[in-house]
């Protein structure tokens, strides 16, 4: 000013300032809305907290469990069918954005997925931090392991049903049973969380329950027996009910301590712990003890579809909003509007026993 002083603004201009600040003012409130709404606890309408997100990466699979998929194998996803890692990693971004803390990397078999690494790594890079896990056979798992380890992986499920190699080739159609038995040892060495899981399965490996649970008396680690589910492959054979696998471990090793605490409200498995083991011995039972009062997951397909419940086959088909250039905000509507619809409980065992909804294979939904 050449006069020195400081002149008041007109009654015009301090409106104008006085707009601006309350614009300023009512996006940050807006932020504020937004960062709050996101917090807020993912939920369904029946109140369940979601906070797991299981993904399965491929519907290819180098065994061929006959549970699980044909013998003959499948006709696979074409490439475009299938979510591209960056695709998958929006997703999860997204979804870690509004609530999800577990991510699991299943299949088909995730490590026949090429650029595995680099999805594992982005993804321990999220703001948020997810704990990251990986369901695997094991039999690719030690070529990548030490690699794996190193871009952030700490916790493996590796999904083995016979400590006999005949009946692994049986089982499995492959003889590769050593291999799983190395970078199952090889996991441990490094220091990661292992469990092992099992299906029983009648007259075909059910005599070595007492085998499988031993291994957890022989390393820190959980071994957890899974019932059948009739799904897809699996409705022609009969699984074993964990109450009949608990009575025969408690024959073998003693009365079973309930270990509390332990996972509590983080999966469906109930655990226990026999006088003399290193680690627990777990049991996931939804068909004799449907959990689903607590069901905390959501599964993305391969494919782009998210999966809310593994008996029936509806969900949302991402992959083509994606494809269509949606935004992240209308991903984010979507997965709201839709995970309202995610049923109550399955049917497994009830009048529609033997006739689940879901009519693909497991290597088709995601283990």
């Amino acid at each position: 000013m050449s006069d020195g002083q400081i002149r008041r603004p007109t009654a015009g201009a301090e409106i104008e300032m006085m707009d601006k600040d309350m614009e300023r003012d009512n996006e940050r409130e807006k932020d504020r809305a937004l960062q709050a709404e996101e917090m807020k606890p993912l939920q369904d309408a029946y109140g369940r907290r979601i906070d797991y997100l299981r993904i399965s990466l491929t519907d290819r699979c180098n065994l061929r469990c006959g549970y699980c998929m044909p013998r003959d194998g499948i006709l696979p996803l074409k490439h475009e069918e299938i979510l591209r890692l960056e695709e998958v990693y929006r997703v999860a971004e997204v979804l870690t954005g509004m609530g999800i803390r577990r991510i699991r990397l299943t299949g088909g078999e995730p490590l026949v997925r090429r650029n595995l690494l680099m999805l594992v790594r982005k993804l321990g890079e999220l703001p948020e931090k997810p704990e990251l896990a990986m369901t695997t056979n094991g039999v690719l798992l030690g070529d990548s392991l030490d690699e794996l380890y190193a871009v952030g992986l700490r916790s493996v499920n590796i999904s083995l049903d016979t400590r006999d190699p005949a009946t692994y080739r049986t089982l499995t159609g492959v003889d590769a049973l050593d291999r799983v038995e190395q970078a199952l040892e090889r996991a441990l060495a490094l220091g990661m969380k292992v469990k092992l899981n099992s299906v029983l399965i009648r007259d075909v490996n059910d005599r070595e329950l007492e085998s499988l649970a031993g291994m957890a008396k022989d390393h820190p680690m959980a071994v957890r027996f899974i019932e059948l589910m009739p799904i897809g492959c699996a409705r022609g054979y009969t699984g074993v009910d964990g109450s009949e696998i608990l009575n025969r471990l408690e024959k073998a090793y003693g009365p079973a301590e309930p270990v509390m605490g332990y996972e509590i409200g983080r999966g469906p498995a109930e655990y226990v712990h026999f006088q003399g083991f290193q680690g627990n011995v777990g049991f996931i039972n939804p068909m004799s003890h449907a959990f689903c009062a607590t069901c905390n997951r959501v599964r993305l397909t391969a494919d782009g579809r998210l999966k809310l419940c593994l008996y029936y086959p509806n969900g949302p088909e991402l992959l083509p909003m994606i494809r269509r250039g949606c935004s992240d905000e209308e991903l984010r509507e979507v997965i709201l509007r839709e995970l309202q619809y995610k049923p109550e409980r399955h049917d497994f065992g009830t009048k529609d026993k033997g006739k689940c909804k879901e009519t693909r294979n497991m290597n088709q939904i995601g283990g």
